[in-house]
């Protein structure tokens, strides 16, 4: 008997072992389709989430960048006005000096001009200046054909000069152009 009263001991502790040859042979045991059910609603309900999450960050990535854009156009010029305002304070002190000659009214416009072409150069406003130049049509605007020594197409004379702003041209150069030798 002493052997039966072991045995039941020893069967006890034998399935409580998950290791080894037996656990293997050991039936999974199968969720049922509610628990299964349940476990799918949660994860999609966790993935809705996630892509709404997502969604609302995407909106406000997207009005945020709306707005920034809305800042920098609006604002675009606001140094270069800032420098435009010491240009036009000049101006107007210069106009408002009752005496003086004409000679100390002429040196106060080219310090007023020496001014503004410091505010063109700061923020890469080039003169478009093209005498003795090849025509370009890219940068120059042809009024006029007059007789010249200079070979065709030749920039004679500027009536007025161009502009360009980072090698964008702003306005063109207003030119005569050689009309050459025939």
């Amino acid at each position: 008997m002493e052997q039966k009263e072991t045995n039941p001991q020893i069967e006890q502790h034998a399935p409580q072992a998950s290791t080894g040859p037996a656990a293997a042979n050991a039936p999974e045991v199968m969720p049922s389709l509610e628990e299964m059910l349940q476990e799918a609603e949660r994860k999609a309900q966790e993935h809705y989430d996630a892509w709404m999450y997502a969604k609302a960050e995407g909106e406000n990535i997207r009005r945020r960048a709306a707005d920034d854009i809305n800042k920098a156009q609006k604002f675009a010029v606001e140094r270069f006005s800032g420098e435009m305002l010491a240009v036009k304070d000049s101006l107007e002190a210069g106009l408002a000096v009752t005496t003086g000659d004409v000679d100390s009214f002429k040196s106060g416009l080219e310090l007023t001009l020496k001014q503004l072409s410091g505010v063109f150069e700061k923020f890469n406003i080039k003169e478009i200046n093209p005498t003795g130049e090849k025509l370009d049509p890219h940068k120059h605007q042809a009024i006029g054909v007059v007789d010249s020594d200079h070979p065709a197409n030749t920039v004679v004379s500027v009536m007025q000069k161009g502009y360009a702003l980072n090698d964008r041209v702003l306005r063109p150069a207003l030119v005569m152009v050689a009309k050459g030798k025939e």
